[in-house]
């Protein structure tokens, strides 16, 4: 269980605005009822769109998934941890899934059935129909992603710092009906980040690399990943502690108690990440041109 110093931390346990001021308590994340399963998505964790009793719509990821229960409590960490630092992150909640709702079939009833209980959902931007949402832009279009430097730059550090194995995903989206063709992103899918289900950190220089170089156009030193490097080097151990509060103890895999081990590791990954930034820079595919 979290330290009492987690309680005397909460106060400083808030999500950052794009100014980086504090805005609301890290460790609240709603609990909703899901209505209706609107249908299945692509991925290998298998997730499902639900209409949820919040008037929103989720991308619903179940505690038997084909990954690992600890994809939840990695995605619920993540997303509170991307909020500590003020990345652009969609809302997150606890979904409660009816036995009722759980029972019904899915026309490719060949994929692994949901199940009741509390599952884990990452909030669709806007309502369908409403919000037009892609995984890929042309180039002229993603050199014009409003948040550009804040999805790709401090995406890039967070997934560093944390150990996402598995590639970086984003979704872009803006208003079906705006004559506007500028897109905005939100990072999603960070249940690889701690190594899936094995709470570890295997670094590798060339991991957490977006496959678009010209996302790093930009890049021409370490200054370039500021504030997002310095908001993680000086974060402190009762915030990463708060981080951990109430996260459901059967999305743990039997092992709740090893959420503050997690917490640990990545206070002390702060001191190496910017070592971990100028390997990357150094490695064979040479990502970052700029940075002479």
């Amino acid at each position: 269980m979290p330290s009492q110093g987690a309680a005397h931390a909460s106060a400083k346990s808030r999500t950052l605005t794009e100014a980086g001021e504090p805005t609301a308590d890290l460790t609240v994340t709603p609990t909703v009822r899901a209505l209706e399963f609107v249908r299945r998505l692509r991925g290998s964790s298998q997730p499902v769109l639900a209409r949820c009793d919040d008037e929103h719509y989720y991308v619903v990821k179940f505690q038997n998934n084909p990954q690992h229960v600890r994809v939840l409590a990695n995605e619920l960490l993540a997303a509170r941890l991307a909020r500590l630092i003020g990345l652009p992150v969609p809302p997150v909640a606890i979904v409660n899934v009816s036995e009722q709702l759980a029972a019904l079939p899915f026309e490719d009833s060949y994929r692994q059935a949901g199940m009741a209980g509390l599952q884990f959902g990452s909030r669709l931007p806007g309502l369908p129909g409403d919000t037009l949402v892609v995984d890929f832009l042309p180039d002229r279009l993603l050199r014009r992603v409003r948040n550009l430097r804040e999805a790709f730059l401090g995406g890039f550090v967070f997934d560093k710092w944390t150990c996402n194995c598995d590639g970086r995903q984003v979704v872009f989206f803006r208003s079906a009906n705006s004559r506007q063709l500028s897109y905005s992103a939100w990072l999603i899918d960070q249940g690889f980040c701690f190594n899936d289900g094995a709470w570890s950190f295997p670094d590798a220089p060339q991991r957490s690399l977006y496959p678009r170089a010209l996302v790093y156009e930009s890049v021409s030193g370490l200054s370039s990943f500021e504030p997002f490097l310095s908001r993680i080097e000086n974060l402190e151990m009762g915030q990463l502690e708060a981080a951990i509060e109430g996260i459901p103890g059967q999305w743990c895999g039997g092992e709740p108690q090893r959420l503050l081990g997690l917490a640990r590791e990545l206070y002390d990954r702060r001191k190496g990440l910017r070592q971990a930034i100028i390997e990357a820079k150094n490695s064979c595919v040479r990502p970052f041109p700029g940075w002479k």
